[in-house]
């Protein structure tokens, strides 16, 4: 296969400055922890409007989300690498558009569910180009140290979102949520059009083809070094989408927290932000291999410590010790997101669009049955998200482990 396939690695000078270049990748990928955390503490809004009665169908609203996305994600990869990343951030803003606005004249929970759908289709077309353009310019841990820092820029949206979310109900109803993500759309549309050049010259451009489209995906499909880190990093994912979706009942129905949900959900953000920040600036001296390690490893472990206190505390550990393990957890979430994802995305070279696509929809694979699974059990404890960490985390470490210790994995198959 190796023969049928060259990658080639290519890097192409970055028209803006590092401050603007990631500030506009971080909008392009916030827009999905946009579109997922400013809805929280609008779930219970939504759920008496549309006549909801089990807060495990509300949590659908965030999980599903990533179905949609799942399937963008394969869409938006061979188009970002046939027509362009221009091309595919439009075209997704527009479908982003479109699936915002059913959902703000959603009526039932069915119709909701479906423009959730459509609009993370949408989304997708931003989010994988904007990593296909900074894996144009970037490569190694360059990458890995631009990709911290759009992930500190890009923290900054779910630790604000839930507020901002809040805020919009103070004054509106949950459809002005909505309203704000056309707005938020459209400027940050305007912003990319104006000012990024294409980064993918029409001579590397793939003419789409089921031919090629068959070979470039069982390439990546069969690269055992990406493929397990995918996987790892889908496994990790569903534990931490278990909290997301479920958040909010966590937090102010075990917890009663009430409208201080939003400053708790944003301290957690935090912690993920200063992990980006702390390794983009230690990646290039220490390598994202060896920042991984460890947080892979503390990852598990704060985990092991949040299970052992929900069985001392029969699920309900103090709100002071569940914050603080969670911090320490996230933490080192922080480490491992921008890192795995720069170390599947390096074998790739210019089909960093279809990469991308194939290891964010392998990714949701995992993650979404992973976070329904844990959501599916949650209702007046945190036992199963403490569990759901330890169990995924566990089966994330052995695949990560598997790629970062057998040689033979460097290859493809």
């Amino acid at each position: 296969m190796s023969s049928t396939i060259k990658v080639k690695t290519r890097k192409i000078k970055p028209a803006l400055g590092l401050v603007e270049f990631v500030s506009l990748m971080a909008l392009m990928t916030s827009l999905v922890a946009l579109s997922i955390d400013a809805m929280l503490p609008a779930l219970d809004q939504i759920a008496t409007d549309l006549a909801i009665t089990d807060p495990q169908q509300t949590h659908l609203i965030v999980s599903l989300f990533f179905i949609g996305m799942g399937f963008g994600q394969l869409y938006y990869g061979p188009v970002s690498d046939s027509k362009g990343r221009r091309y595919a951030i439009i075209s997704g803003l527009i479908f982003f558009a479109i699936g915002t606005i059913v959902c703000m004249f959603a009526e039932t929970l069915t119709v909701m569910l479906i423009g959730r759908v459509i609009q993370a289709f949408g989304v997708s077309g931003p989010r994988i180009a904007a990593l296909a353009v900074i894996r144009d310019q970037y490569e190694g841990e360059a990458m890995a140290r631009v990709m911290s820092f759009i992930m500190m820029v890009f923290i900054l949206v779910p630790m604000l979102a839930p507020s901002f979310g809040q805020a919009i109900l103070f004054m509106f109803s949950w459809h002005h949520i909505f309203s704000a993500f056309l707005v938020i759309g459209l400027l940050s549309g305007i912003w990319f059009f104006v000012r990024q050049p294409e980064t993918l010259p029409k001579e590397k451009r793939k003419p789409f083809s089921w031919q090629q489209l068959r070979i470039s995906s069982k390439f990546i499909l069969t690269h055992r070094l990406v493929m397990f880190y995918t996987i790892s990093m889908g496994l990790i994912f569903g534990g931490f989408l278990a909290y997301i979706s479920a958040s909010q009942t966590l937090f102010q129905h075990v917890y009663a927290t009430g409208e201080m949900f939003p400053l708790y959900f944003a301290l957690l953000a935090f912690s993920i932000g200063l992990a980006s920040f702390i390794n983009g600036t230690l990646v290039m001296r220490l390598g994202m291999r060896t920042l991984c390690n460890w947080a892979m490893v503390g990852w598990l472990i704060f985990s092991i410590l949040l299970t052992i206190l929900c069985l001392i505390y029969d699920g309900i550990p103090p709100l002071w010790q569940f914050v603080t393990v969670l911090f320490c957890a996230f933490f080192c979430i922080g480490i491992v997101f921008g890192n795995v994802n720069s170390m599947a995305m390096q074998p790739l070279g210019d089909m960093a669009g279809l990469g991308a696509a194939i290891i964010g929809s392998m990714s949701s694979l995992f993650s979404v049955p992973t976070a329904v699974l844990v959501g599916s059990f949650i209702e007046d404890t945190i036992t199963p998200v403490a569990i759901g960490f330890v169990v995924f985390g566990a089966l994330s470490l052995t695949f990560y482990w598997f790629a970062e210790h057998n040689s033979v994995l460097s290859k493809p198959a």
